[in-house]
């Protein structure tokens, strides 16, 4: 189910959210709201997927709102002014209604949302651990209202931040980020290429160019391996050769 939230400050058009909201049986309405002010108090209380927000409100307009918002469910705009279309693309809203809109558009864009949910239900998907073995194998990561494809071959390293992760990628200068727990990252990478050397660092063991005391030199990055984890690294170093 999903929980939604209608905010406009024109009563037909709140009253025909409202109808349309309740006609789809994946979609559930929490609270239907004359303001941005109103909804705000209502999502430090609720659990809310989905908004529906129109843009030109007294008071807070709909962009003031979405921009005020620390942590953001999905959004469409409902709106009778098409100009707010590229502003809409640049706050990654799920989706533009333009009114009058008809129930057939509404019903579209919720489909769409509830598969941009189904999607990111779980931060990172993956084919079976068994199927690994093929260059082709990815991970798809929710990252900025999108899903970004990576391939676990390209994958550097992985440094955990509170409830985020940050996946450092060959080839590119900025890290993906994602919602996630360093723990489920883990559960997720295939045990012979990934290792935790640390409660903050995962690293792919063929990119390591070398270990020195008690860090392991990735790229440029020099990443600390802490005690509890030393032991581990240096078994599975020994079962690669080492030379001495």
């Amino acid at each position: 189910m999903i929980r939604c939230l209608a905010i406009d400050d024109e009563l037909l058009a709140l009253d025909l959210l409202e109808d349309n909201i309740r006609k789809v049986p994946f979609l559930e309405l929490v609270k239907a709201c004359k303001s941005g002010f109103e909804a705000m108090e209502i999502m430090q209380k609720e659990k809310i997927d989905l908004v529906f927000l129109d843009i030109q409100m007294p008071d807070i307009s709909g962009i003031q709102f979405l921009k005020s918002l620390k942590t953001k469910p999905l959004v469409i705009f409902t709106t009778a002014y098409e100009k707010y279309a590229l502003q809409g693309f640049e706050l990654d809203v799920i989706d533009y209604l333009l009114k009058p809109f008809s129930f057939e558009r509404f019903l579209k864009s919720v489909n769409k949302a509830q598969e941009y949910l189904n999607l990111i239900e779980k931060p990172i998907l993956q084919p079976q651990k068994e199927d690994l073995s093929t260059s082709e194998k990815y991970l798809f990561v929710k990252s900025d209202y999108k899903l970004v494809k990576i391939d676990i071959k390209d994958i550097l390293y992985i440094e955990g931040l509170k409830d985020y992760v940050k996946i450092y990628v060959e080839g590119q200068e900025r890290p993906v980020i994602t919602l996630s727990s360093m723990k489920a990252v883990e559960e997720k990478l295939p045990s012979n290429s990934f290792i935790r050397v640390h409660r903050s660092f995962i690293v792919a063991i063929e990119k390591v160019r070398f270990i020195q005391r008690n860090t392991v030199h990735i790229a440029n990055k020099e990443i600390p391996v802490s005690e509890h984890n030393r032991e581990n690294l240096f078994t599975i170093i020994h079962k690669n050769k080492i030379i001495d």
